[in-house]
């Protein structure tokens, strides 16, 4: 009798505990009759979030739910804009909200939002998101690489490039320079630098428009100065967070000077057409870069560049090792002067922000 007894008493604390825990927990109820014991997160954007201890986070449909009970204050907000912050009951299929400055009932499907009275207002949460997506943050690239070779041949190459980037959802801006030099047993094969800034911005979905300018010079290619303007339209084939493929097509003028002061400077109106595609992936990316820019008096007179790579990160993030090509055509150079120049690089990079 005396062991009896006592698991009666068990039995009755046991279901004290449970029922004081049912108390404590809030409940959702659907119209497929399920009933959902755990805590009311937050409700937004037509959807209710209940955190379980069985089955974790859950999202609910709004328009599933026929009724919702909290054992604690909560703040909701109308789609009128309305707010009341107090617990929430359901008698009958109608939502009460009952707290210190009164009582409010309603329906379920007229809760715009509700959240905990410590926490913010997804629509507040969203905007302030929102804004910090558009605020401006520079990203800084930095890239180096030095070959080498001695006995049989004297060979030095050294290469440098930087890459300054601003970019919103709304616009991108970046300045770039690089310097490569090649010398084999003392002749110099390479001696180029370059310089430029590109604009583009999207102002309707996949449209944007773009401008863009680069200078420079290329001594064995006796070229003292270069410089090619443009700008036009852009159309964004694919627009996705880790895949970019635009095409661009805009007015260029296109200017040379060489060193053969008996050969006239190049200085010509002209098309610009261009193809930048970037995808990146869980630990590398790919990036290829087109332009083509033909002259309007003579469309056999063309400038072609080509640089394609894939870029992998090393044991530090900020730290990645890209390997690729480059091209450079110019369909009429001076006398003595190859049409196509092609680089094979490996390069150390280093990005901050």
């Amino acid at each position: 009798m005396h062991l009896l007894k006592h698991l009666r008493t068990v039995l009755v604390l046991a279901s004290a505990a449970f029922l004081t825990t049912q108390a404590l927990a809030d409940v959702v109820e659907t119209k497929n009759g399920a009933r959902i014991v755990g805590k009311v997160t937050k409700i937004d954007d037509g959807k209710v979030y209940v955190s379980t201890d069985y089955a974790g986070d859950l999202t609910i449909k709004q328009s599933e739910v026929t009724g919702i009970v909290t054992d604690a204050p909560v703040v909701v907000r109308l789609a009128t804009g309305t707010t009341l912050q107090g617990i929430v009951t359901n008698e009958a299929g109608v939502m009460k909200i009952t707290g210190a400055d009164g009582e409010l009932s309603t329906k379920v499907e007229k809760v715009a939002a509700s959240w905990t009275p410590t926490g913010e207002d997804p629509q507040v949460t969203a905007m302030k998101q929102a804004l910090a997506a558009r605020e401006r943050h520079w990203a800084y690239e930095a890239g180096v690489d030095v070959s080498g070779k001695t006995g049989n041949q004297e060979q030095l190459g050294t290469a440098a490039s930087f890459r300054a980037t601003l970019k919103t959802p709304e616009d991108t801006l970046q300045f770039y320079t690089a310097y490569n030099r090649q010398v084999s047993d003392g002749v110099t094969s390479a001696d180029q630098f370059k310089a430029g800034v590109d604009y583009a911005d999207n102002f309707s979905g996949s449209l944007s428009w773009y401008a863009r300018d680069e200078a420079g010079f290329d001594r064995p290619k006796d070229i003292n100065l270069y410089n090619t303007a443009a700008a036009g339209l852009g159309y964004d084939v694919i627009k996705e967070p880790m895949h970019l493929l635009t095409f661009r097509s805009g007015l260029s003028f296109r200017y040379e000077g060489y060193g053969d002061v008996t050969q006239p400077a190049l200085k010509t109106m002209g098309l610009d057409f261009g193809i930048n595609h970037e995808w990146t992936f869980t630990t590398s990316k790919i990036v290829n870069r087109l332009t083509y820019v033909p002259s309007f008096n003579d469309f056999s007179n063309f400038h072609f560049t080509h640089e394609s790579f894939y870029e992998i990160p090393l044991a530090n993030p900020a730290w990645k090792l890209r390997m690729g090509v480059n091209n450079d055509y110019n369909s009429k150079p001076g006398p003595g002067i190859e049409r196509l120049d092609t680089g094979y690089f490996t390069r150390l990079l280093l990005n901050w922000k």
